[in-house]
């Protein structure tokens, strides 16, 4: 059974850098498109960023400059590195990530910033 888990997020002061890291556990076979995704307090779920299988990397206007996804595959693992965060950015984020055929999300990690 695959798992995702992420990790990294916390508490930072506006201005400040956090990456967030999605790592993939079982048995994986095949990996594809991956997405980071963000649901902010009292708001709809929204992606964020994504990379298509064999693409480039894609960003929300939102964060757009600031924000930075790229993927280890000898880990397994997908990363999100955020920076000059502000206080909008805050919501619980979430990977979404295409393995064997199917598509898995990760509990999330809330990531806080203050202003």
């Amino acid at each position: 059974q695959v798992q995702l888990v992420e990790s990294g997020g916390g508490l930072v002061q506006a201005g400040g850098s956090l990456r967030l890291s999605c790592a993939a556990s079982g048995t994986i076979f095949s990996s594809k498109s991956m997405a980071w995704h963000r649901q902010g307090p009292g708001k709809e779920r929204e992606w964020v960023a994504g990379m298509p299988a064999g693409g480039g990397p894609n960003y929300a206007d939102s964060v757009k400059g600031r924000f930075t996804i790229s993927r280890d595959n000898a880990k397994n693992t997908v990363y999100l590195q955020m920076n000059s965060l502000n206080p909008e950015d805050t919501a619980v984020y979430y990977c979404n990530w295409v393995l064997n055929g199917r598509a898995y999300w990760g509990p999330g990690t809330q990531v806080t910033v203050s202003s």
